[in-house]
């Protein structure tokens, strides 16, 4: 039996052998690499100078820090709450009774199966401030045309309805999961009851969606700290409006490539990461007050 338990062991050990060295190799090793860059001052050419915890204390004095965690933050508080408040809309619609639904879901799912890029590309068309659609629009409805990438009141809120449009899918697929598993007895004992559509949504759907609620928000928020891709293709780094859409992802991004402040931009991820576990372990605590899992 000892034998046995050996080789079992042992293919247990191989079997998870190629995603442990994965995860060693693309992972635990440049996470704990960055780490140690973090207290260096490397140069263009790689070479490292020890400053200890020289770059986060320059971080927490720099303006820039601050304006571009902000800009991070706005941008997640705005974006997660309404994402989820219309993915939880979306699944609802289709988890009720009505025809091509297969359509629908094919239909709203395909932004989360698109290239960031090419999203990007076409959104920037939408809002562009000399021949855009939006502008067009506006301009039969006989309202004033507006540069909304370009003005830093307006650019990062456009960038917010873009993240809202590109996730909806794919978090609506998730909730309309969650929806499917709610048993119907419960449903069936309310409408005996008496009870409408607005009372069985707010009384039972949402109650026993939390989990699937809780991972939306949990994913949405850590996508959402890490955002670059949609900023970086929308908004160029010549344009006014890039202090005001900045991320902390796309600060990083630029130290690292554009100023070659390599140890900067690790202690900056560092800082990113921070932020994201706080957060996260925050959500971990208070889940247990709202999250259901009966």
């Amino acid at each position: 039996m000892h034998r046995k338990k050996i080789q079992q062991s042992l293919w247990g050990y191989f079997f998870i052998g190629p995603v442990f060295i994965g995860l060693l190799i693309f992972y635990i090793y440049p996470f704990i690499q960055n780490f140690l860059n973090s207290f260096y001052d490397i140069n263009n050419f790689n070479r490292a100078k020890f400053t200890g915890i020289k770059n986060y204390t320059t971080i927490i004095a720099d303006p820039e820090f601050w304006s571009t965690a902000y800009n991070t933050f706005i941008y997640v508080i705005i974006s997660v709450p309404i994402g989820m408040a219309v993915s939880t809309f979306l699944a609802a619609l289709l988890n009720s009774s009505i025809r091509g639904k297969s359509l629908y879901r094919t239909l709203y799912f395909l932004p989360a199966v698109t290239m960031p890029a090419a999203i990007a590309m076409v959104w920037k068309w939408i809002f562009n401030g000399q021949y855009g659609l939006l502008n067009q629009i506006l301009a039969v409805a006989g309202m004033s045309p507006r540069n909304w990438l370009s003005e830093p009141s307006t650019a990062l809120y456009m960038i917010i309805i873009v993240a809202i449009w590109s996730s909806a899918g794919y978090n609506m697929v998730i909730l309309l999961a969650g929806m499917q598993g709610i048993s119907r007895s419960y449903y069936e004992a309310a409408r005996i009851d008496g009870a409408g559509v607005f009372t069985q949504f707010f009384h039972i759907t949402l109650p026993l969606l939390t989990p699937s609620l809780f991972f939306v928000m949990l994913t949405s928020m850590i996508s959402g700290f890490q955002v670059f891709d949609t900023i970086y293709m929308m908004v160029g780094k010549a344009s006014i409006a890039y202090e005001s859409t900045q991320s902390l992802v796309m600060m990083f991004y630029r130290y690292a490539f554009d100023y070659g402040k390599k140890g900067y931009a690790s202690a900056l991820s560092v800082f990113i990461f921070l932020i994201i576990m706080c957060i996260t372990i925050v959500q971990l605590k208070l889940q247990k007050k709202w999250v259901n899992y009966d």
